[in-house]
């Protein structure tokens, strides 16, 4: 039954973790001028992947209260 516990709450990091990076990227994107373009950036790529990265380790089990 831990075992089931844990890989749920893994399941539920990776999707928040992808879920901040695509919010990252769709405001990133949204939030330019016509004249900017619509592409995206490497910077804003990078940002995603920080964030996504940032949700990852805040969202880490930690402790006995984990386990």
């Amino acid at each position: 039954m831990v075992r089931n516990v844990r890989a749920v709450s893994r399941g539920v990091r990776k999707f928040l973790a992808v879920l901040a990076g695509l919010a990252v990227i769709y405001f990133g994107t949204t939030g330019r001028a016509a004249e900017e373009g619509r592409g995206i950036t490497g910077g804003l790529v990078v940002l995603a992947l920080l964030a996504a990265l940032l949700v990852w380790y805040l969202l880490k089990p930690g402790g006995d209260a984990a386990r």
